[in-house]
């Protein structure tokens, strides 16, 4: 071998070790890269997300309005308390002798009135003389009992807390989230009644056990219930992550803690076999339930297609500006029909034409990464994409199933979640019975002082009868 083709052997030879160097480290650096992107997809989600911290940095400048109320029309119609229809105390307010102005003497001109509601800090005491007796027969011990009275206990458990205090801690705890400690504050500083948290959570777990057949109807319910919207939050329990989930039909909420978040305990809520028209964010669990008609919600399709323009190439995002350009026509469509500009075979035929349009953006291949994963979940979400616009008065989005989530993750935010098992279904049950009541308009607290009177757990009248529609 000549000295020139050894020198070329050579050269060949580094090149070869320098180009080896150089593809570890490519594949390195793309590495690197997928994990660097991957964790600022989750920065960037964890800030769209229920549980996300208050402040999310330095607030914009620019296009802010001016803070306050608008003046004159632009405000709206001004509203005030109106009168009240019980006057329980008059109190006479005499002119005073001097004008403060001039210190000359005051004519009297007219007499109004002004108004003051307040609430009363006292406490009922109620005393039950209570008759005791036997059997005449077999000699078992009878005792009276008062409608007024709770319980039939005793003894050491001979004070107790009466029904309107249970109930008004039921609310304070159960649906805003305030603390057995701090709800005994609330009571002490309000009404001067002394009670320990102690107290108090025993006292919400006898009530749960009350309201234990209302849940098992409201249960019911929403299984008959031809249209339900579902969701799911984590929650914790004893420390421990679980999962509160959320079903409500148009008359009644209900509410479960499960340990876990996929299709055993969507079922355990709704059946394995439920038909019906869902309403959900996508989550792929919900789609098991393969005999009813599902719709996934819109506004977390058009939120993922905006954040993906924002992070990719103009080229890349035309994917995911072409999607949200169409779930916005399938939007415009239904307020159309709702507000009768077209019939409902003009509304069939526009809607194939949507439905075709969607076909050939995900019958296409993406190279980017971010367009791919969008296309696959729209592949399996494209069936049930358009429901709303096939059975026209369903939703488009799950937004109706998140505000009623909303008040439970506010509680989950101020108070964090169950001690205890026991705990957890106390809070499930009574949620669910509190916002039923609320969602129908009745008297929760009327309700609740119901339940704690009754010697036996009850019904509630809160309960569809028939089902829920």
């Amino acid at each position: 071998m000549s000295g020139s083709e050894s020198s070329e052997s050579a050269r060949v030879e580094q090149l070869s070790r320098e180009n080896e160097t150089l593809r570890r480290q490519l594949e390195k650096a793309q590495a690197e890269i997928e994990r660097l992107r991957k964790e600022l997809e989750e920065a960037l989600r964890s800030l769209k997300r229920q549980a996300a911290p208050f402040s999310r940095g330095k607030r914009k400048k620019r296009d802010r309005k001016r803070p306050g109320r608008k003046s004159g029309a632009d405000y709206g119609k001004r509203v005030s308390r109106p009168v009240p229809e019980r006057v329980d105390e008059e109190i006479p307010v005499p002119l005073p002798k001097q004008s403060e102005c001039c210190r000359a003497q005051t004519l009297y001109d007219e007499t109004q009135s002004q108004f003051q509601e307040d609430i009363v800090k006292q406490t009922i005491v109620r005393r039950f003389d209570i008759q005791i007796g036997h059997c005449a027969c077999c000699g078992k011990r009878v005792q009276g009992r008062h409608r007024l009275q709770t319980s039939d206990a005793l003894g050491a458990a001979q004070v107790q807390i009466g029904p309107q205090a249970i109930a008004l801690s039921a609310h304070l705890n159960k649906e805003l989230g305030i603390s057995h400690e701090r709800v005994a504050r609330v009571l002490k500083l309000g009404w001067g009644l002394e009670v320990n948290r102690s107290g108090l959570c025993r006292a919400m777990l006898r009530l749960a056990v009350k309201a234990a057949p209302t849940y098992e109807e409201i249960r019911i319910a929403v299984r008959r219930s031809q249209v339900n919207w579902m969701d799911e939050t984590g929650w914790r329990v004893a420390g421990d992550l679980q999962w509160l989930w959320m079903c409500m039909s148009r008359e009644v909420t209900l509410y479960d803690i499960l340990p876990g978040r996929g299709f055993e305990q969507a079922a355990s809520i709704l059946d394995r076999d439920w038909e019906g028209w869902l309403h959900h964010d996508g989550w792929r669990p919900y789609y098991q339930f393969l005999n009813a008609y599902h719709q996934s919600c819109l506004n977390h399709l058009r939120t993922r297609c905006k954040d993906l323009i924002e992070r990719v190439s103009p080229s890349a995002a035309r994917f995911a500006s072409d999607v949200l350009g169409l779930l916005g026509k399938g939007l415009d469509l239904r307020d159309r029909y709702a507000r009768q500009e077209i019939s409902m075979h003009g509304l069939a035929v526009a809607t194939g034409r949507i439905e075709a349009a969607m076909d050939v953006l995900l019958s296409r291949t993406y190279r980017t990464e971010a367009n791919r994963r969008l296309a696959k979940h729209l592949r399996h979400e494209q069936p049930w994409l358009f429901t709303f616009l096939h059975c026209p008065g369903i939703d488009a989005t799950n937004n109706a199933g998140e505000r009623e989530m909303r008040p439970a993750v506010i509680a989950r935010k101020t108070w964090g979640g169950n001690r205890s098992p026991a705990g957890a279904q106390a809070q499930r049950t009574l949620m669910s019975v509190l916002r039923t009541c609320y969602r129908q308009g009745k008297d929760s607290v009327e309700r609740i002082v119901e339940l704690v009177r009754s010697p036996m757990p009850i019904v509630l009248d809160i309960v569809p009868i028939g089902g829920s529609p």
